[in-house]
This record gives structure tokens, sequence and C-alpha cells, in this order.
């Protein structure tokens, strides 16, 4: 045992036989795996070796630094309720039992987080290392603890710390899982005590999956080697504010007035003219419709078009930018597919709407599946909330993180979707010597020297420069040296000597307070305590939905948000020489939008626009969602609500599963108009015919329809991208880039895709949903021209590539699922393969095949509300899901419902790590209790943690 805990009851395997080398180990695993599959021989020990990593659950531990007793709570999904007396107890116990279940997981994050894959994974992870160290997220979550934290949060953050080293004391890697007893194959890690800044650093690594329209920056930066403004402009539609609506509809927010805090610096921003918006439970407050000032920009939230061209020409990075795409490509996702697919739902119904007279609220953020899951659930229960201990709450959290991020106390629930607001810009810089050109003047490079340490290889060095628009990322890559040598850009550009460099200025590279407003929404009892701590939620900016127990309900987006100059709306690389495209503040937290109580009844939140433009003086992006959830999920309210109907826990579980397909309900009407000669494909096209457009997993018909937009897709669009866009292993003769009219055939050059599969483009979006919507109403269009490809016709226009497709479609689907269409069905493309992000992913086979599960065959599908998303460049597989699925009934906490995509533990061999996915693959919930007498009612395991 750990010196500072003791086992009275319970099992707490001793460490006989588990220090045997490597050798040893790789026998061991061996032995797993051969159980696994069915032997017998040497079960016993390779059981007990296994389970020596296990928790214990019941029993008895002694856990120095406890002031009181704590008791542990387990369900039959092993999900912990902890009971503590005091605030600091009940953060210590969190910490030694997410530890418990998932320190190497936790390890693994925060490694990720500091840029040390590389002591862990050896040198294939230092190109990783070099581009997170450049980044600095621990350095900024350093200075976050030093500097802007409550002494009252670093008091929960060193209790936490404390819990986890309590768990680690005395314990070889292999003591705790299992993916240490692999690492040993190939180096000597031994797991290091964590710390108060670890937690902190992963909302950086959080805040980077969330980072808005990083992106898109790129990718319309991209495309201009290929595609010229108006053509960019088709592929980048405006936001449909008239179809799909808003978040904010009857909300407000404060008179646009004060000083804009940026960096210790204020400056003042004048505002002229009001139109004001009353929402139903605050007072009417002014809207500037015309602000002035330097602060003041009057900008919209959706205006992409000419963006290829605008911000002084400097648009056109071509291929350069490349070369950070695809160190994105490699770097490993915290909680989303490394920014892209980042989507959730989560709305609200007031209790006018609902069958218990109180609000409802849901949620379930979409994000990359992993195993084990993002999510961890658990409670924290004070046993009587006092000034000495504050907490009642209980939900989902990270692990390696204290406190709740998503959930409800004894007063209120909140969910959070991302709200998309642009926070990160990419500058392009001109390098001189030692220094970069800023206004004229070459000012230095402040630097640094990080020591990146290698398992099993020598330690490497790096020099990190930055400028003041932030690191410059193109020190990170070979070809991102070059950046900017085919830039576009002014006469009044500096010259451009070997190249531009790139820079990325992010929100998230500067201390802030989110993890203050974790714990403060945790206790928040009404409204106004819930505005007050969201306010402290910087980064990353999020969509927050807030119910309570005394009917009311409300939306209110925090965070940190640049201003920018009216010239430049962050859609595209600025010049960072020019200071007029310097960030000059941030909007203030009064004049963010919000809504309570709107007369309408409920709230619905889904990465759609915030806030119509025409009502907001402010930019918050120009690449919103574009709202086929929301609206869908709209729809659905309002199909129950109206007659007077009422909507029940069910009812909401049920709008959470909806599958059905919006493009597909625009297409079908002129797929089935369609007369293709070939008997088969027209045998395929009658699968069509009376679908009801739900992508459910046993439809024949979904699998059809996707298969022909994905064809859509790419004949209209993906083979006419860069190839910086378009997907690893695709391969086209295409024009040079240069040339000026057509090419003979045997001038054509072959180009290959360079994006990852699951981040290529055209990805089949609602981004996308939105371009051929405007296309149908242009059968002529340049776009709808496909060439000849062997026996396939080539297309002139809509009809013919429509055509075109369905033929295409046909002949894929007989290939991946056979000529019979009776055998067809979506699940059987649209598979979840659940893996360890790291050694289920890098590892030998065999020890893929002791930490990976799947597949499962799912319905939904991209841009649904059943968020089962995909890839239409890459392929049919499940990239992104609804990561968790919770039900709140404000009436009876009680009979609230939540569900994890995996389990509870992380241990590959344990009753919960997988447990809650087949129930969250059939789209069921299980139940929540909070009350005392209903956690206790609900406990099968229960252990002691005594000081």
């Amino acid at each position: 045992m750990p010196p500072n805990t003791t086992a009275s009851t319970g099992q707490q395997p001793g460490k006989s036989g588990r220090r045997k080398g490597r050798k040893a180990r790789l026998i061991v695993l061996v032995l797993v795996l051969a159980l696994f599959g069915g032997v017998a021989y040497g079960s016993y020990w390779s059981i007990s070796t296994v389970r020596a990593s296990f928790p214990q659950t019941k029993g008895t531990l002694t856990l120095k630094g406890l002031s009181g007793p704590v008791e542990v709570k387990r369900d039959n999904y092993g999900i912990p309720q902890i009971y503590a007396s005091s605030d600091a107890d009940l953060f210590m116990a969190q910490g030694y039992v997410q530890a418990q279940d998932r320190f190497y997981e936790m390890d693994v994050r925060r490694h990720m987080a500091s840029g040390r894959l590389s002591e862990m994974f050896g040198k294939s992870q230092v190109d990783n290392d070099e581009f997170l160290r450049t980044l600095g997220w621990d350095r900024v979550a350093k200075q976050e603890y030093d500097t802007k934290l409550s002494a009252t949060t670093k008091k929960y953050l060193q209790a936490y710390a404390e819990g986890v080293n309590s768990y680690l004391q005395g314990k070889d890697g292999e003591d705790i899982s299992l993916e240490y007893a692999a690492l040993g194959f190939t180096n000597e890690y031994k797991p290091q005590t964590w710390t108060p800044v670890d937690s902190i650093s992963w909302l950086k690594a959080m805040a980077w999956d969330l980072r808005g329209n990083m992106q898109d920056e790129i990718d319309r930066a991209l495309l201009t080697s290929r595609l010229g403004p108006k053509q960019i402009a088709d592929l980048y539609p405006q936001y449909p504010y008239s179809r799909n609506k808003a978040i904010v509809q009857e909300g407000q927010y404060s008179e646009l007035a004060g000083a804009f805090q940026q960096g210790g610096t204020s400056g003042s921003s004048g505002t002229s003219g009001t139109s004001g918006t009353n929402g139903t439970g605050g007072t009417s407050t002014g809207t500037a419709s015309g602000a002035s000032g330097a602060s003041g920009t009057n900008g919209t939230a959706s205006g992409t078009s000419g963006t290829a061209s605008g911000a002084s020409g400097t648009a056109g990075l071509d291929s350069q930018l490349g070369g950070l795409t695809r160190v994105l490509d490699d770097l490993p996702p915290a909680v989303g597919v490394n920014g892209d697919g980042i989507g959730s739902n989560s709305w609200v119904v007031g209790g006018t709407h609902t069958i218990t007279g109180k609000p409802l609220l849901a949620n379930d953020p979409h994000l990359s599946p992993s195993l084990p899951s993002v999510w961890y659930q658990m409670g924290l229960h004070c046993r009587s909330v006092s000034s000495t201990c504050q907490y009642d709450v209980s939900g989902y959290t990270f692990a390696g993180m204290p406190g709740v991020v998503i959930g409800h106390n004894q007063d209120i629930a909140w969910g959070m979707t991302n709200s998309g607001v642009d926070v990160t810009d990419l500058y392009l810089e001109k390098i001189t010597g030692n220094g970069y050109l800023y206004d004229g003047k070459v000012k230095p490079f402040e630097t640094r020297e990080e020591t990146i340490k290698v398992a099993g290889g020598s330690p490497k060095k790096i020099v990190v420069r930055e400028t003041n628009n932030g690191p410059l990322l193109s020190d990170r890559d070979e070809e991102l040296v070059k950046v900017g040598k085919k830039a576009a850009v002014d006469t009044a550009a500096p010259d451009r000597g070997d190249g531009y460099g790139v820079a990325l200025r992010w929100t998230a590279l500067q201390p802030g307070t989110t993890m203050d407003a974790v714990f403060a929404m945790d206790k928040a009892k009404n409204w106004t305590d819930f505005r007050k701590a969201a306010s402290q939620f910087e980064v990353p900016s999020q969509n927050l939905i807030y119910a309570d127990n005394e009917n009311h309900i409300g939306y209110t987006l925090p965070g940190r948000i640049p201003l920018r100059e009216e010239s430049d709306n962050g859609s595209i690389p600025a010049p960072g020489w020019d200071p007029k495209y310097r960030w000059s503040g941030y909007i203030p937290q009064d004049a963010l939008p919000y809504e309570y109580d709107p007369e309408r009844g409920y709230i619905v939140t889904a990465n759609q626009a915030v806030i119509d433009p025409d009502k907001y003086p402010y930019t918050l992006t120009a690449d919103w969602g574009y709202g086929a959830r929301s609206q869908r999920i709209t729809d659905l309210i309002q199909s129950k609500i109206k007659d007077g109907g009422k909507i029940s826990t069910d009812d909401m579980r049920q709008m959470q599963l909806d599958n059905s397909s919006e493009i597909a309900r625009l297409l079908v009407p002129t797929l089935l108009k369609i007369d293709p000669e070939n008997k088969d494909v027209r045998e395929a096209q009658k699968l069509l015919e009376g679908w009801d457009y739900t992508q459910d997993a046993d439809s024949a018909a979904a699998a059809y329809f996707n298969a022909v937009w994905r064809n859509v897709l790419k004949l209209a669009f993906g083979n006419k991208l860069p190839k910086e866009l378009r997907p690893k292993g695709q391969c086209l003769w295409v024009e040079p880039v240069n040339t000026t009219g057509p090419a003979d055939e045997a001038e054509k050059v072959r180009e290959c895709g360079q994006r990852d599969p699951d981040r290529a483009q055209p990805d089949g979006g609602d981004r996308w949903f939105e371009v051929v919507r405007k296309l149908m109403d242009q059968p002529d269009s340049e776009w709808w021209s496909t060439p000849k490809v062997g026996t396939r016709p080539a297309a002139h226009n809509r009809d013919q590539l429509f055509k075109r497709a369905l033929i295409d479609a046909r002949w894929e689907l007989t290939a991946k699922l056979g000529k019979d269409i009776d055998s067809w069905s979506w699940g059987r493309l649209h598979r979840l393969f659940l893996k360890n992000q790291t050694l289920g992913t890098a590892g030998p086979g065999f020890v893929q095949y002791a930490l990976n599960r799947g597949p499962w065959e799912l319905g939904g599908g991209e841009a649904t509300v059943n968020a089962t998303g995909w890839n239409a460049a890459g392929g049919y597989g499940v990239v992104w899901v609804p990561s968790m699925r919770m039900v709140v009934n404000l009436g009876d906490l009680d009979k609230s419902k939540w569900i994890n995509l995996t389990g509870a533990s992380g241990h590959a061999y344990s009753a919960h790590y997988v447990d809650q996915t087949d129930k969250w693959a059939d789209g069921e919930l299980l139940p929540w209790a909070f009350s005392d007498q209903a956690v206790e009612k609900s406990t099968s395991d229960k252990l002691v943690l005594k000081p």
C-alpha cells in the first residue's frame, strides 16, 4: 500500500509478481489476449495481473490530509457520488477517485497540454511537442495560477492535486494501468506527481479544439490557388437568418459604453444611436446601432463574400499554409477533430410547455469519439451546504480537473454548446534579422528556449520566437518557413524577401479566469449568480443555457471576444506589419448578448448564429454553423407545444435522437425526376421513393442517399479544390495553376490530396447544405460541370451531374455492400470504432486489440440532431458523436437522465470500460440519482476515505 493509505476492509492487490521487467509484462499481455480470445491456459495469472490496477471501491482507506471522513458511493455503472463535510475534502476525494479510474488518461492529457508527449511516446511525438511548446499552453496556465485565479480556486486545485498524488504514492506504472505496462516495452517512463497547473492546462487543450474559425481562415486562403473571389464566396454563403433563427431573438445586452479592456489598458468607445430590444425577463436596454470609436465595429456575423481578395489582398497564402494544416492534422485531438466538426445541441423548455410545469434542459456535446470518453460523470455533495462546504452538484467533468463542467446543483441546471465566435487570427509577419516589421519599425522578437525530453533518445532544444501578434507557427514546419512566398499583398506591403512568417493571435494565450468560473457556476443559486459566474468563463467562449427550479430559463454568451477594425473581420490572414489589423480590445461582458424568460418559452442553441447582425453592432464571427440542427430542434419543439401540447423528459430524449436529413429533403424530389438508363441504378433510385428522410441504422435508403450526396459533393466541388484540402490518397489530373485557358490532356499534372480524410473538404456539413441549396436554382452553374471518366458520362448541368452521382453511388455501394440492395443499410457504412487515443491508434497490434472496442453500426448523420458526424470527402465512418446526453428535470431532479459514450473506467478490462456504450448507441438514458435518498438507493459499492 502507499505509505499514506491503508486498507481495513476490501481488497487491494499486493505488489508481488508485478516487477518482472519488460519480458514478463509482455507475457502477461499476451496471456490476457489469449484469455480474451477464449484460451484458458494461464488465465488466472493474467486476470490477476490486469486487475491489479482496478480501483478499490469498497471498504475503508486512510487518506492523509483529509479533515473528516468522505464517502464514495458508486452505482451499478461505477459512477461515483462523493460526500464530504468540507470543500477541501470534497475536491481531494475527487482527485483520488478520478485518478483511480482514469489516471493514464489524465497523464496523457497533461503531457499533451505541456508539449511533453515525447517523454511518454518517444521521438514520434517530437514535432507535436515542438508545436505545442510554441503555443505554450502550460506557461499560460502557470501564469493563470500565479496571477489570475482566486485564492479559493487555488486551494481547491491544491486539494485536488493532493488527492491524485495520494493515489499515486508508492505505485509503479503497471500498478496504475495496463497502458503503462505496454509503454514499458519501449521506455522506462514513470508517472510523476500531479500539480494544480496540470489541471488548468487541460482547459487550454479544450480551448484549442473549440477555437472557432481558424481552419476556415486557413481554407479560404488555400482556396485562392485554384479559385477566384466569386467562387470562394459561393462556397461560404451568408448565414440564412430568415430561415434558421439565431439563438437570441428576444434578448438584451447592456448599453454599449465604457472602457474596453485589453492587457491592463483601456480605450474608450463611444456609441451613437440606439435600437432597444425588450426581453421579457429584464428591463429594456438600448443597443448601439452606430457604434463609433476604435472599438465600435459595425461588422456582420455572416459576410464572407469576396474574402479571397480582401484585407489588402493577403488571403493568397496558397499551399504554404498546407504545412500548418499538416501539423494540425498530426496533433492528437483534446476533445474534437482538431477543431473541425465541433458542434453540440442544448436547449431548454420553460415550465409553461412541460408536463411537470418546471423547465427541462437537454445537452449533448458533439466531440471526437474516444476511449475512455472525454467526459467523467460524478456528483460532489456536501453533507450540509454551508460556508465551509458549499457544493451539492452533479454532472460531467473532465478527468484531471476538479469541479463539474456541465450539470446541475440543487437550484439550477446548465448546458454548453460551442459558440464558434472568432477568437483566433493568423498574421503574416515580415521577418528582418532578429526582429519583425511593425508600423514601419523593426521590433525584436521575444524568445525563449525549450528543451524537449525524448524517451529512448536525446533531448532536443528549440527556440520559440514571438511577435506582438503571438508565436511564430511557421518556425515549426519546413514548408511554413516559405510562408507568404506566393501571397498576394498590396503594393504597400514590405518586400517579402525569403517569405513572410505566420504568427497566431489567440485569446487562450493570455491568462484568464475560466477555472474560477467553473467553481462559481457549480454553486450558483439563481440567474444573477449564474451570469456573474459565466462572465469569468473567458476561454473557450461557449453558449451557456440555463434553467432553475423557480421556473426561469435563460441563455448567455460569455468569453473574451476580440474587437477588430472594420476593415478586418478576422476571416482571412492579416498583415502583421500594419497596426490597423491589431485587435483594439475585447467586447465587454455586459455588451454580450443574453436572453432570459423569452415569451416563446424555450431557447435552442446548436452552433447557429448567436444574434442577427442587424440587431447587434459587433462582429462575433464570419463562420457560424448554418443552423440545420438548431432549426430542426426548434421545429420539433413547436410541433409538440402547438395547441397547448406539453413536453416530457422522454420527448426531450426522442428529440436528441432525431435522424432527419435536411439535405435529403431538399435533393430527393429532384433526384427522383432523373431517368438513369441502367436498371441497377434505377433499382437503387427506387429506394428513395417514399423514404421519410430519416437515417436509421437499418435504412437502405439512407445508405444510398448519403452515397449520392457524397458523390454530388465530390463531382461538383471536391475535384475542383486544391490538393491541400482534398483527402490523402485522392489523386487527380488537373490543369496547372498558372495556365490561361483549358490545358491539353498532355499538359495536365497529377496532384494528390494532402489532408487527413477526417478533415478534408467538402466535408458535407450544413455549410455545404447551404452551398447546394443556393445552386439548386442555378441548374446551368459552372459548378455542375464535371468531365467524363472512363465510361462515366460528363455533366454540363445540375441534372446531368445528379445522374452521374446516382450512377457512381450505385457502384460505390455495390463494391462496399454488395450488389443486392436488400442487404444494404446505413449502419454498415456508418460505423463507430472506439480507440484509445494513444496506444490504441499507434501501439502494437495486440495492444490495440486489447484497448479498442467496436464497431457499432449507427444511425444519424452529419448536421442532424443525432449528430453522428461523418466526413463526405473521407468516407462514411463516424468521426464525431454526441459525446454524452443528458436531460435535467427541474421539477424532480431525481427523474433526470444521463448517459456517457463509454463508461466511468479507463481500465481496459473493467466492467465499466464501455458498459454505457450499447445503451448510448440505442438512444437510451440512465437514471440520474441526485438526492441523498436516491443516491443511497442506487449505490452498489461504498468506499469510506478516512483521515
